[in-house]
């Protein structure tokens, strides 16, 4: 596989993947251990919609995370596991204890009926277990279903009944900063309406007072007191299941996203490689939490496969202070750094003091995942985190994508502040107008689609296909749609406008509602912004903007002028918001994403059809903005 160190190879490996990309994956495909080479490199038909990657291959994704080190990283660090309390000792995982660890919980679930191609929910917190619970599911061949730990038991039913699980890992307890979160009981509420569940392995962690089912619940320290630090890796299908992923709809059910084992171990490993530019001995801090596809692809999988040495954080970046993140980038000498948008605007909050008080001088890398990173916040980032000498890999990528598409590749790729800049190899964008045809040239605007199969992205929605042919494949007939605008500059670099739901049409002028939060976040009293459209008797649609302050602002009026002043002069007067409500927050999940739903449906007068809020870090906020809707 040919290393990119410089523009030049970058383009030249992106040529080649382009014009022979089934050559170019399977030179890249060469780097891991198969039990049986593959008979066929592709297959597929976005009409339909079918991809095949790796055809008659067989692997165990384990195998490579795992076994394959243990000849010359036995005693190398695999996982840093850094604990809620900084008080608390962080932990330090061998490649040697991963393995036994995973084998040990690969058999604890064979002990308790799992078999090849069970599907197991994984509901856990941010401890080491998580991860030897998603690898032990892949060594033995079952399908992990990972729900993040902040969903509500509503969430959780739908999640297992829609996947099938018969078996439930979960704890007593998680901890969140100051906050003890009892898991157990909201375990117990869904499994009221879970009736194919037969098994509940409960881990001991918080010590909280919790009810124990006979016959279906079992203590995991009971489980697992007599397993062997031995498991034979199963053998499986390249296209096997390795996952189901659930992602939110806009409307309807979760679409629970299915991965498969070999083109999504290729492609993530690959790419986590080739984005941060990993070097033998970094330590690699991705500050996602495992239920999301970025745990599973850039905590797990891929950094995993790669051999390399990756940190997991239980906290929060508010807790004890605002210098946590920092913190513990001193402790580790973490080198590379992947973080959301909406934690540096959090963090850009603080003091500096925060920032000052540690040692950043490990960075080499930083990254920004979730969703596209606004100007300001940028330069904020790479000026007093990166000291103005670490690039920012800024990714773009999905749930369904299974790895990142779109992002600089570190001190290879001309950063530009608030652009994913240009495709991975292998990946083949293309820029659609209204009317279906592709723009071909620079300087232009429209949806983003992508026109040929890459290794790992989504093979279907579970049990609904059809749902995955509509959903992704209509819109743009012979194309993977992916729902986000997004714009292309006269030097071909890429700029996400949002998704295509939050593009706002006024005037029948397209603006992205991250474009204009990006320019009310340059005005100096603006921390963070939600822009969202609304319903306007003469435009069709009018601009929304929820902003939070550094301060309250002393006159508000004022503060409204010389915001709608600062957009017209970056975006055009077209793009000014009509209403701008100054709120002390913004409702998001616990995983930081902004829950536009609820603004827009506030910003069109429905107040009392807000649907659930049950994953709102703090639900009060929206009775706040309510009170104060214009």
């Amino acid at each position: 596989m040919k290393k990119i160190t410089s523009q030049s190879d970058y383009q030249q490996v992106y040529n080649e993947s382009v014009e022979q990309p089934e050559k170019f994956w399977a030179e890249v495909a060469e780097d891991f251990v198969w039990r049986k080479k593959w008979d066929k490199v592709l297959e597929w038909d976005f009409h339909k919609p079918e991809v095949k990657w790796f055809v008659g291959g067989k692997l165990n994704i384990t195998e490579n995370c795992i076994d394959r080190h243990l000849k010359d990283k036995a005693n190398q660090t695999a996982i840093i596991w850094e604990p809620n309390d900084p008080t608390k000792t962080s932990l330090h995982i061998t490649y040697q204890q991963l393995h036994d660890e995973v084998c040990k919980v690969a058999n604890m679930l064979k002990n308790n009926g799992v078999n090849q191609g069970d599907r197991v929910c994984i509901y856990l917190p941010m401890i080491p277990e998580a991860a030897y619970a998603i690898l032990a599911c892949a060594r033995i061949g079952a399908v992990h279903s990972v729900v993040f730990a902040g969903f509500s038991s509503g969430s959780l039913v739908d999640r297992i009944n829609d996947a099938g699980c018969k078996v439930v890992l979960t704890s007593d307890g998680s901890l969140r900063g100051e906050k003890k979160i009892d898991l157990k009981p909201i375990v117990d509420e869904a499994l009221q309406n879970c009736p194919g569940v037969v098994k509940t392995i409960v881990f001991k962690y918080t010590n909280s007072k919790i009810s124990m089912q006979a016959a279906r619940d079992v203590w995991w320290h009971d489980e697992i007191k007599n397993t062997k630090p031995v498991c034979e890796p199963e053998v499986m299908d390249a296209e096997d299941m390795l996952f189901i992923l659930y992602t939110s709809g806009s409307t309807g059910k979760p679409k629970g996203m299915v991965h498969t084992c070999g083109g999504y171990m290729v492609y993530s490993t690959y790419t986590f490689q080739t984005v941060f530019q990993y070097q033998q001995g970094q330590v690699y801090w991705c500050t996602a939490d495992i239920g999301w596809i970025t745990g599973h692809s850039y905590i797990v999988y891929g950094p995993l496969a790669a051999g390399a040495t990756t940190v997991m954080f239980e906290g929060i970046p508010s807790w004890p202070d605002m210098g946590r993140f920092w913190q513990v980038i001193e402790k580790h000498k973490v080198n590379i750094f992947y973080t959301a948008p909406t934690a540096i605007r959090s963090l850009e909050k603080a003091p500096l003091s925060f920032v000052h008080q540690a040692d950043l001088h490990s960075l080499k890398v930083l990254g920004s995942v979730g969703e596209p990173i606004n100007e300001e916040a940028w330069h904020w980032y790479h000026e007093h985190i990166g000291r103005s000498q670490c690039p920012i890999v800024d990714t773009w990528w999905q749930t369904e994508t299974g790895g990142i598409m779109i992002s600089p590749i570190a001190h290879v790729t001309k950063v530009k502040a608030a652009f994913a800049t240009f495709p991975l190899p292998g990946v083949q964008p293309a820029v659609m107008d209204e009317k279906g045809a592709e723009l071909f040239l620079n300087g232009v605007e429209g949806r983003l689609t992508i026109k040929f199969p890459w290794p790992s992205m989504a093979r279907t929605i579970y049990g609904d296909h059809q749902r995955f042919k509509e959903t992704y494949f209509s819109t743009f007939p012979g194309k993977y749609f992916t729902g986000d605008g997004c714009k292309r500059d006269e030097e071909g670099f890429y700029r996400i406008t949002g998704r295509v739901d939050d593009i706002i049409i006024v005037s029948g002028h397209n603006m992205g509602t991250a474009e204009i939060e990006s320019a009310i976040d340059e005005h100096t009293a603006v921390c963070e912004t939600a822009v969202v459209g609304y319903p306007h008797n003469i435009k069709g649609q009018g601009v929304y903007a929820y902003v939070i302050c550094y301060e309250a602002p002393q006159d508000e009026e004022k503060l409204r002028t010389e915001i709608r002043e600062m957009v017209s002069k970056v975006i055009g007067p077209i793009a000014k918001p009509d209403k701008i409500q100054f709120v002390s927050g913004l409702p998001k999940t616990r995983s930081g994403k902004i829950m536009r739903r609820i603004l827009r449906k506030i910003a069109e007068g429905e107040m009392n059809n807000l649907g659930d809020t049950s994953t709102l870090t703090d639900p009060a906020i929206v009775d706040e903005i309510k009170n104060g809707a214009l």
